[in-house]
Order: C-alpha cells, then structure tokens, then sequence
C-alpha cells in the first residue's frame, strides 16, 4: 500500500505533468497556425517549401535554449527535426493546393 503522503505528492506532480502536456499541445497548436500562413505565403510567392538555412539557426537557437533550461540539447534537437518535418509536409500541400 502507497503512503498516503506519497500518494497526494505523485497526484500533485501528475497534476502539474498533465497542465504542462496541455500547454504543450496548445503551443503546439498556435506554432502550426503561424507556420501554415507561412505556407500561404510561400505559397502565393512560389517560395520552396523548405529553408534549410532558417532550419539549421534555428537548431543551433533551439539547441542553445535548451543547454540553459538544463534539457538535453539533442533531444531537443530531435523534437525540433520532428515538427521541422511536419511543417515542411504542411508547406508542400498547400503549394500543391496552390498549383505549386
């Protein structure tokens, strides 16, 4: 049996952990509306989908933010990769939706 102290403490982290999750998935959110009017954008000036130099700063700002808030920089990394890729897919449909 879980002490009851220890019980109200992991209730309490858990409580913390899913308000984080639900922050994360809301500025997740409002960071794919920004970058689909970037699309747009692209878009409507026939842009490529891609800018491997914004990419690679923004990595290297990304990797730099995370050494200070003492989170792994190449999980970061990783993470950033992941919603790069994403955002690339978004931008390549709607150049195709704009006959790109």
């Amino acid at each position: 049996m879980i002490d009851p102290k220890v019980k109200e403490q992991l209730t309490q982290y858990r409580q913390s952990i899913d308000n984080l999750d639900a922050a994360l998935v809301h500025v997740l959110a409002e960071r794919f509306r920004c970058t689909k009017a970037v699309g747009h954008l692209k878009a409507m000036h026939d842009l490529p989908p891609a800018d491997p130099a914004r990419e690679e700063a923004q990595i290297a700002r990304l990797r730099a933010l995370a050494k200070s808030a003492d989170l792994d920089p190449d999980f970061a990394e990783t993470f950033l990769n992941f919603i790069i890729k994403e955002v690339i897919r978004h931008h390549e449909q709607i150049a195709a939706e704009h006959g790109g």
